[in-house]
């Protein structure tokens, strides 16, 4: 089973929606700088197991406030399949670039890009006369003019992930990039990076893990971090005859992601 975030066939829907947003879907332009990169290393292994396919579609349900950083050089680390891998790609200017605010969370998005967040999804969290609530598929999604490439959020529990009755406060107790590895990325898929991010925020660091693979003709740039039991997810995909084309921003737009 394909996971989610990939792209489904196009729809014959305006490309905007008209509800009118509410001030945590506002997009605002911001050229602040206010957080430091630094790469560390990713883990050699072989590649997902089988059982990954899964546990991917458990964590996407349905699949930075600074322009990107200036990543030092450093020695190029093996794939999770085995062999090398190339240093992380290309990293656009996002400064320019919207910035999306959601729940607990920001991200920039690439021009031209449209908000296709559905009404139903943006009000799932709701409740009406005492019903469940329904859980959001989506915390925020974008599309180009031509839908074939997105980028989304999906923001899950992480006891959803990987059962503990504590409450996960970072992405390194889902496991190791590679343990994690399974949790965020399709069996089956062929892996091109695979990167620990260490952010340095206002108060302390914070880890991300960020892998880069291709799934089903889809090439996938994913973004991942946890705070207070939720874990965050910014995938961006395209087609993989459109990466070499459009995978600097795409890549970037997904490295963009940061906590609020």
């Amino acid at each position: 089973m394909a996971p989610a975030f990939l792209p489904s066939p196009p729809h014959p829907k305006p490309p905007l929606l008209h509800h009118n947003p509410s001030p945590a879907r506002l997009l605002t332009r911001c050229a602040a700088s206010r957080r430091d990169f630094t790469i560390h290393t990713a883990v050699a292994g072989a590649a997902a197991s089988a059982s990954a396919s899964a546990a991917m579609s458990r964590v996407v349900a349905a699949a930075a406030e600074e322009a990107p950083p200036s990543l030092a050089p450093s020695p190029t680390p093996p794939s999770l399949n085995g062999g090398a891998a190339p240093f992380l790609g290309g990293i656009a200017s996002t400064r320019s670039w919207s910035q999306y605010y959601g729940s607990g969370f920001s991200i920039r998005v690439p021009p031209a890009f449209d908000d296709i967040l559905e009404p139903e999804d943006f009000n799932a969290a709701m409740t009406y006369y005492g019903d469940k609530a329904k859980i959001r598929a989506y915390a925020a999604r974008f599309a180009s003019p031509d839908r074939s490439e997105l980028v989304s959020v999906v923001i899950k529990p992480s006891n959803q992930l990987k059962i503990t009755f504590l409450e996960a406060k970072d992405i390194t107790e889902l496991g190791t990039l590679k343990e994690a590895s399974k949790l965020f990325v399709p069996g089956g898929a062929k892996i091109y990076s695979a990167r620990t991010i260490k952010v340095k925020d206002q108060e302390d660091i914070r880890t991300y893990y960020f892998y880069e693979f291709r799934f089903d003709k889809q090439h996938v740039a994913l973004m991942t971090t946890v705070d207070s039991g939720k874990t965050y997810i910014a995938a961006a995909t395209a087609p993989e005859t459109r990466w070499e084309a459009d995978g600097v921003n795409l890549r970037s737009a997904a490295i963009s992601m940061s906590l609020a």
